[in-house]
């Protein structure tokens, strides 16, 4: 079993500086503490939990909510959350995961208790009821998403409205002047959950720049809900030419229902999907989409909650620059090539 002299000879710093890297009871420069912590998960260490609580007043906890609502695509959630999990390994501290939907009062019972020493919040609303009280707390926190007013919080997530708009240039540039947005169950917008709005929010504005017709329509993402929209969105606007996709779970029926009803993708029909790489490429056509960077924004969330602990005041906002990857699934309008 690796003791702390071992990570400190492999450092090559003293006992009592790994100690104070750990408890952080002391500031210790930058440059030293990553290299005690790159020791530290070199050789594999795991100081006794229950005696470095109660030397440091820390739990080596980092609490994740992550409500796994039914309207939600939880594959990226867990993505997400798996992320955090071994991200946070990597500096000495495992997570305790809020699956609920408790709200405020798990962030009071979890952070106002001392249980974790730094919360991460998910599936974070543009006026989230949560974030008030994770202020009054005062514990380390960093939220995996965006709210309405972003002042004195830590927030890493992906740009969504660039999102929108770069999908809205992409099928402006092919031709297209009419697009249908087919996007989240009706109740991720009752919610406002940000990063829903924001995508919305994006494509609108530049589909109005490039003289697009947008129309919206929430689906629940099950074949049947899927057909309705569809449905819906050819009978209300029969010019159609290119549909975004925000709904990972919709991706599937909407794909076979197309191919039922007669409509080639990307020849009648192009497709542009908000998605997790792996979905865009196990689809048939593959598909043209924007990834999420579920992988990236759960270990900058670590890192910026770790930096925190550690004292220090890391940038209040990061957004991931989006980027888009043209596949099969669209292609100029008919007639305009």
């Amino acid at each position: 079993m690796v003791t702390l002299a071992e990570v400190a000879r492999h450092a090559g710093v003293s006992a009592s500086t790994v100690s104070y890297v750990l408890s952080g009871k002391r500031s210790i420069s930058d440059k030293t503490r990553k290299r005690v912590r790159r020791s530290i998960r070199e050789l594999g260490y795991h100081p006794n939990a229950g005696a470095r609580a109660l030397a440091s007043s820390r739990s080596s906890i980092i609490a994740l909510m992550v409500p796994l609502r039914s309207d939600m695509y939880v594959p990226v959630m867990m993505e997400i959350a798996i992320t955090v999990s071994t991200t946070a390994r990597e500096f000495g501290h495992d997570v305790l995961l809020l699956t609920d939907v408790e709200g405020p009062t798990a962030v009071r019972r979890v952070a106002g208790s001392g249980l974790a020493d730094a919360v991460i919040l998910m599936d974070v609303e543009l006026d989230d009821e949560r974030i008030p009280l994770l202020k009054e707390v005062g514990r380390p926190a960093a939220l995996i998403g965006l709210p309405a007013d972003a002042s004195g919080l830590t927030c890493i997530d992906l740009d969504f409205t660039a999102t929108g708009a770069l999908c809205a240039d992409h099928l402006a540039d092919l031709g297209h002047r009419e697009i249908a947005v087919v996007g989240e169950a009706a109740s991720v917008y009752q919610r406002h959950t940000g990063f829903a709005e924001r995508t919305l929010e994006g494509l609108r504005r530049r589909s109005d720049e490039r003289g697009i017709k947008v129309i919206h329509r929430p689906c629940e993402g099950t074949y049947e809900s899927t057909a309705g929209t569809l449905t819906r969105i050819f009978g209300e606007r029969p010019g159609t030419t290119a549909l975004v996709v925000q709904n990972e779970a919709a991706v599937g029926p909407l794909l076979s229902l197309l191919w039922q009803t007669g409509r080639a993708v990307p020849e009648d029909v192009s497709v542009v999907a908000i998605c997790p790489e792996q979905v865009a490429l196990q689809s048939s056509p593959q598909l043209t989409s924007v990834s999420i960077p579920a992988q990236e924004m759960g270990k900058r969330a670590v890192e910026l909650v770790m930096a925190k602990i550690d004292g220090e005041t890391p940038q209040e906002l990061t957004l991931l620059e989006p980027h888009l990857t043209q596949r099969a699934s669209s292609g100029p309008v008919l007639g305009t090539r």
